[in-house]
């Protein structure tokens, strides 16, 4: 039989209590032990005397008779002068697992990804920019001066205004019109016959017979 001097877990959820005790090695961990020689109480303060209270003359006969102590138990013989704790080098420790170097890789590839999409930008705007200043600047299209417009449209005006009589019927002046019908067609008739006698008196007199 192996016999091992461990920790058993007691207290309540959140609140271990731990039992330093001597049993078989092939019982469980909370199972069954030969004897209890001491206790750990890890809530309480390094300093506290009440934290690690170990039997040091029973712990001494159980390693006398081969027990082998779990390496927390070790350390608080250590700590008592009982038994010297060997230095262990644990070559692998702080080394992540395979999952963590798993998501170590895919995060790498998801920044060096990252990383070439910014150069492949940098180098498309500096393509681009290039390209821009090399090509020759568009001439600018002349603009009318808004005088010269506003003088063409000027006569549109002038042509509306002459116009605009033409479709005006002449006005005549009513009483102009009966003094001219009254002159030529109510002449008098002896002023036709002082006419003739006029012509009669102004003919030369003839030769007497």
């Amino acid at each position: 039989m192996a016999i091992a001097i461990r920790l058993a877990r007691g207290g309540m959820k959140k609140r271990p209590f731990y039992r330093i005790v001597v049993t078989d090695s092939r019982q469980p961990r909370d199972g069954r032990f030969l004897e209890k020689i001491g206790t750990y109480n890890p809530l309480l303060p390094k300093e506290s005397p009440e934290r690690i209270k170990l039997d040091g003359e029973r712990a001494s006969y159980w390693l006398g008779v081969g027990a082998q102590p779990s390496d927390r138990v070790a350390r608080f013989l250590d700590a008592m002068g009982i038994r010297t704790r060997a230095a262990r080098m644990n070559a692998k420790k702080g080394e992540p697992g395979a999952n963590a170097k798993e998501r170590a890789e895919v995060k790498a590839t998801k920044a060096s990804e990252a990383l070439e999409a910014q150069e492949a930008a940098k180098v498309a705007a500096a393509e681009a920019a290039a390209a821009a200043a090399a090509a020759p600047a568009p001439e600018p299209e002349p603009e009318a001066a808004p005088e010269v417009e506003a003088a063409v449209e000027a006569p549109a005006d002038a042509e509306t205004a002459v116009e605009a009589p033409a479709d005006a019927e002449p006005v005549v002046d009513s009483s102009t019109a009966d003094a001219e019908t009254a002159v030529e067609g109510d002449a008098p008739a002896g002023d036709a016959t002082l006419d003739a006698t006029t012509e009669t008196d102004a003919s030369p007199a003839g030769p007497a017979v």
